[in-house]
């Protein structure tokens, strides 16, 4: 299933998902679903420095790589979702959006982005 796809049907599957980005290790988003605005992009490149750091700590301890990073601010909720060769997944929620839920179906786009890749 092509990338657009799965991203496409987490936004759909998922109230309160405004945005789902599939980004490569230097922080370029690859494909984009929902709302399509500078913001968005700028959120996932600094996610993306965040999961670096958090990579080099767990690796310093010995602790294997982390499988999420989830921020919270003011105004949304972002999941980030590692996947592998530097790739990961970010999707940005409402205040308003069930993050049980954005957990699970982020986990599960996140493994069938994992087999794609």
């Amino acid at each position: 299933m092509p990338y657009q796809v799965l991203l496409e049907n987490l936004i759909g599957r998922l109230r309160g998902a405004q945005a789902a980005l599939l980004l490569d290790f230097d922080g370029e988003v690859v494909v984009q679903a929902g709302a399509r605005d500078e913001r968005h992009r700028l959120i996932a490149a600094y996610q993306g420095i965040a999961l670096a750091a958090a990579r080099r700590i767990l690796d310093r301890y010995e602790r294997g790589g982390p499988t999420l990073v989830l921020c919270r601010y003011a105004r949304e909720t972002v999941i980030l979702r590692p996947l592998r060769d530097g790739y990961y997944l970010v999707l940005a929620l409402t205040p308003e959006a069930n993050l049980a839920q954005g957990l699970r179906h982020s986990a599960e786009v996140s493994e069938r982005l994992r087999e794609e890749l």
